[in-house]
């Protein structure tokens, strides 16, 4: 399983409806509108590399408004027993 995070440069106009369409893509597990360079970033996963690259470039990357992704992919992840605390 490859996880990425996808950031998001968007029309202002489309931040809210892109969010949404962003969130019914399968292999979208969350979407989120922020503040800063970036207008949204979404946590994706994939099964592969390929999958990956289908899902990023060939259904993220053409949604009406989006003008630029930028995808991090994460190697490993660090859990924090203080977020269970919350």
């Amino acid at each position: 399983m490859v996880n990425a995070i996808v950031l998001i440069k968007a029309d202002p106009e489309r931040v809210a409806s892109l969010g949404r369409a962003l969130a019914d893509v399968d292999g979208v597990d969350v979407a989120y509108s922020v503040a800063g360079d970036e207008d949204l970033v979404a946590m994706v996963r994939a099964v592969d590399h390929e999958k990956l690259a289908e899902l990023v470039t060939g259904k993220i990357a053409t949604l009406k408004g989006i003008t630029r992704t930028r995808t991090l992919i994460a190697f490993r992840a660090y859990p924090s027993e203080d977020l269970a605390n919350i």
